[in-house]
């Protein structure tokens, strides 16, 4: 059997760089690499279109995409994870603030439904007590997923959000990061905020993982576990990636992240309802471990 070429797109990640390299490959498939820089350029495409084969994807792109319907089926293999609280600034000059200090305010993110922006906001209403409702969310772009009915105020075209946040036309920004020594991060110390966060809840913020279209799913089950196996040996061979593990890989290992996600994008009203874990994977991509 003619070996497929599948069209891909993944971040160049270090735990994957041997894939991308072409030092590990497959026996059953070829994976051509389409680079968008930044990753998150392809997600529109391949919820919208599903333009490519195999396409890294935020968590809450996909959760989002499942409830409109969309033909992706989601592999438990993580390309990012990051502990979130050193993304959120606000201007230096301001003194000291607190998450609930931002009631009443402007707040500006790239996209609503951002994953970094879902993690920042779970993080303030569910650890901080804050009403999110209170905030004037100010975005740039649009979601990714086309039926998803965006409330928020758009900021005036060709506005860059540090800038605004410079000009104190925003009083704080979630999903940025910036050594600008007129801005300041939101939490004074964002890794001991992180480290007593995890210490709570014990969850891995995860924000990539990994997503094949359904055709290649439902047509060739075989290749999306050999893809999987592929990632999964990529990344024992790159070695550790930190303790806690910031990459995990397998159902059981992204339950718990995936499990707080969909509570936060229920509550956000990111997607209609609460699911199962279980029921974001298919008849394939559940046993993955």
């Amino acid at each position: 059997m003619e070996k497929l070429r599948l069209r891909t797109v993944l971040g160049n990640h270090p735990h994957i760089e041997a894939v991308k390299r072409g030092e590990l490959r497959s026996d059953l498939f070829d994976l051509d690499f389409v680079e968008f820089t930044p990753t998150n350029a392809a997600f529109k495409p391949m919820v919208r279109e599903q333009a490519f084969d195999v396409c890294e994807m935020a968590i809450v792109t996909y959760l989002m995409a499942r409830a409109h319907g969309k033909p992706l089926v989601l592999l438990p293999a993580a390309m990012v994870g990051r502990f979130q609280h050193g993304h959120a600034l606000c201007r230096a000059d301001r003194g000291a603030i607190t998450p609930a200090d931002l009631e009443g305010k402007r707040v500006g993110i790239r996209s609503f439904t951002t994953t970094t922006g879902a993690w920042m906001r779970g993080i303030l209403a569910n650890d901080h007590g804050v009403n999110l409702d209170s905030i004037d969310w100010v975005t740039f772009e649009d979601p990714h997923v086309a039926e998803y009915v965006d409330h928020t105020e758009r900021a005036p075209k060709g506005s860059t959000i540090i800038q605004m946040l410079k000009d104190g036309e925003l009083d704080a920004v979630l999903g940025e990061t910036s050594n600008d020594p007129t801005l300041k991060p939101l939490f004074a110390d964002p890794a001991a905020e992180a480290a007593r966060w995890y210490a709570r809840h014990g969850v891995v913020p995860v924000n990539h993982l990994v997503v094949v279209t359904k055709q290649l799913a439902t047509a060739r089950p075989d290749v999306v576990r050999g893809l999987y196996d592929l990632l999964k040996r990529a990344k024992t061979e790159a070695g550790p990636t930190g303790a806690p593990d910031m990459l995990p890989f397998g159902v059981a290992a992204n339950r718990r992240p995936l499990e707080m996600m969909i509570d936060y994008c229920a509550q956000q009203a990111l997607i209609p309802r609460h699911v199962t874990v279980d029921e974001l994977f298919d008849a394939t991509t559940r046993d993955f471990n």
